[in-house]
C-alpha cells in the first residue's frame, strides 16, 4: 500500500479544515516573522563574520528550521497559490545557489563560521539540516515546478555522497541526529536515482556497524540497527531512524530491518507513550526513559518526537496495513502533536505535559515543563515543524494498493484518485470527532474501499479484518458507518505507577483533561463519579467539552484525619487535552480517580 499525496485530498470542512485555515492564516505567518526577528532568514546570507553581533551568528541547526517552514509552506502552495510565502521561499533558494560552495556543500553555520570544521564533528546536524532541506526541495519543486532549491540539493547529496561513501574522509561515518536516512529515501522515490537509496542504506547499515565512531545510544549508534530491540536515547533521533528503517525495509524487501521496526514500534507504542501519544518522557537527553516510566507533571514529550511517531507508524502501515498504525497516527493527531499549537495559532509548547501543578512547579531545584505557549524558543524546531505537519495532514487519510483504497484517519473532504485505470472520486461527509457518523460516497470504477475502525470504537460490532472494516463500492454507491462514540474511562498498565488507581477520560480519539479554572484547586482529589457526560461545543474549541457527575473531598484545618466518606457531589468540566493552557496559568490534570 502507498499513501495518496496530500494535494490529492481537498479538505472541505470540520476539525481539519479549523486547523488548515489556522494553518494558512496564522500559524505559518507567525514562524515566519518570528524566523526574521531572529535572523534566521538572514543567516542564509552566509556573510556573518567574527566581530558581528553574535544573536546574528548562524546556528548549526538554524538550516533545518528554515527548511521546514518552507516545506510547509510548499504543501500550502499546491493546495492554495500563495504569492508572498512563495516569494520567501525563492529568496532563500536564491541564496542557498548564490552561496553553496562550488563542491555542492551547503550549511549557513559552517560556510560562514568554521569552514575548516566541515563533517569534523558528528553532533553539529550537517546531514540532519540536509536531509530537511532535501524535503523542503522535494514538496517545493511538486508544488511549482521550480527546480532552483532542488538542484542544489542533488549536488549538495553528491558530494555527500563523494565524501562518504567514495573518499572516507570524513570525520565521523553516520549522522549524529538522523534525519538524511528517510530524505534520502524520499529522494530516491522522486528521482529514481538508486544512488539515493544507496546512500540512505550505507547510513543505515554503518549506524552502530563501524569502529570509529562511539557506540552510543543517546543517537541509537550502540548496535546495528537490525539488532535493535528497545527504543532508547533521544526520541526524536530515534523515531526519525526508525521511520527511515521501515521506509528501507519496504523498499529494499529487507525481513530483517522489518522485524527489528516491529520490535522497535512495539517497544515505543506498548511500553513508552503517553496516553496522548506523547513519547519521550526525559528532559535529561530528551530520551526515552525505562519501560513504563510515563511521569506526568514533570514529563518531557517533545512535540517533534509526537509528530516524528506519526511518521514511524506511518511508513510502517505502508509496508503492512493495519488499523493499528493508524490508531496510532489518530493518538498523535487529535493530542499529543496539535497541543503542541495554542488555539490562536501562534504561540507553541516544545513539551507536553500531562499535568500541571503551579505550585509544584515553584519548587527550587525542580524542573517542569512550562505552563504556557511561547512565539518562539532558541532551539525552535517543533514551530516550524507543525506548520509542515498541518500541511501535509490529509496524506496520512488514504491509501491505495491496487483497486483496493484504505482509508486511515477521517477527513471531511474530496478525495482524487485512479482505479482501474481512470479517475475517480471519493467524498467522506463526517463532523469528526464531535460524533462517529462517515458517510462516503464514490464515483469511479468498481474499487474495494477498506475503512479503519478505530481501536477505542470497542461497542462496534462489524466484520474486521486487521483492524479495517472492507466494503464493496461501484459508482454512484454511498457508505455509512456510526462509529459508537461514548465516553471512556481508561486504566493504565499496573507497571505505569505514576496513573495507579486513576483514569483518563476519552471520547473517541480525543483525551480530555481538567483544568483548574473549571474545577477549582486540587484536581487531583476529583473523583469521576459516572461517565454518563453531556456534551456540548464551545466557540474556538474544535473539540467537544464534557461535563462529567464529580465529587471531591470537604476541606479540613486537620493534616490528618479518621477515614470520612463525606463528599461533596458537583459537575466537572473536562476540556479536549489539545485545548488546555490557552486560557492562563491553571493547573491541568489528565489522569483522575474515578468509580
Amino acid at each position: 500500500m502507498d499513501y495518496l499525496y496530500h494535494s490529492n485530498t481537498e479538505i472541505k470542512d470540520g476539525f481539519w479544515k479549523y486547523y488548515a485555515d489556522l494553518n494558512r492564516d496564522v500559524t505559518v505567518h507567525a514562524v515566519r516573522d518570528r524566523f526574521e526577528e531572529t535572523y534566521r532568514f538572514a543567516a542564509f546570507a552566509c556573510d556573518w563574520k567574527e566581530g558581528d553581533d553574535e544573536a546574528k551568528k548562524p546556528h548549526v541547526f538554524w538550516d533545518s528550521d528554515i527548511a521546514k517552514w518552507m516545506e510547509g509552506v510548499a504543501y500550502m502552495t499546491e493546495m492554495k497559490v500563495e504569492p508572498e510565502l512563495e516569494a520567501k521561499v525563492d529568496e532563500v533558494a536564491d541564496l542557498i545557489e548564490k552561496n553553496q560552495l562550488e563542491n555542492g556543500y551547503f550549511n549557513c553555520h559552517f560556510i560562514a563560521v568554521e569552514p575548516d570544521k566541515i563533517f569534523t564533528w558528528r553532533g553539529c546536524h550537517e546531514l540532519y539540516c540536509t536531509g530537511h532541506l532535501i524535503e523542503a526541495a522535494i514538496a517545493y519543486h511538486k508544488a511549482t515546478g521550480k527546480d532552483k532549491l532542488l538542484k542544489c540539493m542533488l549536488k549538495n547529496v553528491d558530494y555527500i555522497y563523494q565524501r562518504f561513501v567514495i573518499d572516507k574522509d570524513t570525520a565521523f561515518v553516520t549522522p549524529g541526529h538522523q534525519e538524511i536516512e528517510l530524505a534520502l529515501i524520499k529522494l530516491y522515490d522522486y528521482t529514481g536515482d538508486k544512488k539515493h537509496l544507496e546512500l540512505a542504506n550505507f547510513f543505515l547499515d554503518k549506524r552502530g556497524n563501524n569502529d570509529g565512531e562511539t557506540l552510543d545510544a543517546y543517537n541509537q549508534s550502540h548496535i546495528p540497527v537490525r539488532e535493535q530491540s528497545e527504543a532508547v536515547g533521544h526520541s526524536v533521533r530515534a523515531l526519525y531512524l526508525y521511520t527511515a528503517m521501515a521506509m528501507a525495509a519496504k523498499r529494499n524487501n529487507d525481513a530483517e530491518m522489518l522485524d527489528a521496526c516491529h520490535r522497535l514500534f512495539d517497544d515505543v507504542v506498548n511500553k513508552k507513550m503517553h496516553i496522548t501519544g506523547g513519547v519521550g518522557s526525559l528532559r535529561e537527553g530528551e530520551k526515552f526513559s525505562y519501560e513504563y516510566d510515563l511521569p506526568n507533571a514533570n514529563t518531557y514529550n517533545e512535540t517533534c518526537a509526537a509528530i516524528a511517531l506519526s511518521m514511524f507508524a506511518a511508513a510502517m502501515c505502508e509496508i503492512e496495513p493495519r488499523g493499528i498504525y493508524g490508531d496510532v497516527v489518530e493518538r498523535v493527531f487529535y493530542n499529543g502533536f496539535i497541543s503542541g499549537l495554542s488555539l490562536s495559532g501562534d504561540h507553541f509548547f516544545y513539551t507536553n505535559p500531562t499535568e500541571i501543578d503551579l505550585k509544584k512547579n515553584t519548587r527550587s531545584g525542580d524542573w517542569h515543563p512550562i505552563s504556557q505557549r511561547v512565539k518562539v524558543f532558541g532551539c525552535s524546531c517543533c514551530p516550524p515543524n507543525v506548520v509542515r505537519f498541518l500541511g501535509s495532514i490529509p496524506r496520512y487519510a488514504y491509501g491505495k494498493d491496487a483497486d483496493t483504497v484504505y482509508c486511515h484517519q477521517f477527513i471531511y473532504g474530496v478525495t482524487k484518485l485512479t482505479v482501474g485505470g481512470k479517475d475517480a472520486e471519493l467524498t467522506l461527509k463526517t463532523a469528526y470527532p464531535l460524533d462517529g457518523k462517515l458517510t462516503f460516497t464514490y464515483k469511479g470504477e468498481p474499487m474495494t474501499l477498506k475503512v479503519r475502525i478505530p481501536d477505542w470504537c470497542v461497542e462496534y460490532t462489524g466484520e474486521t479484518e486487521n483492524g479495517f472494516a472492507t466494503f464493496e463500492m461501484k459508482d454512484g454507491d454511498t457508505v455509512t458507518l456510526d462509529l459508537p462514540m461514548n465516553v471512556h474511562l481508561i486504566e493504565a498498565n499496573p507497571l505505569v505507577q505514576d496513573n495507579s488507581g486513576r483514569y483518563a477520560v476519552t471520547r473517541g480519539p480525543v483525551v480530555y483533561c481538567l483544568e483548574g479554572v473549571d474545577n477549582g484547586e486540587n484536581l487531583r482529589d476529583i473523583t469521576i463519579t459516572s461517565s454518563a457526560a453531556e456534551v456540548k461545543t464551545e466557540d474556538g474549541i474544535p473539540a467537544p467539552v464534557l461535563y462529567l457527575p464529580a465529587e471531591r473531598r470537604a476541606a479540613s484545618d486537620s493534616l490528618f484525619r479518621l477515614k470520612d466518606d463525606t463528599r461533596i457531589p458537583f459537575t466537572a468540566k473536562l476540556i479536549p487535552y489539545l485545548a488546555f493552557a490557552n486560557r492562563g496559568d491553571t493547573d491541568m490534570l489528565i489522569w483522575v480517580m474515578a468509580k
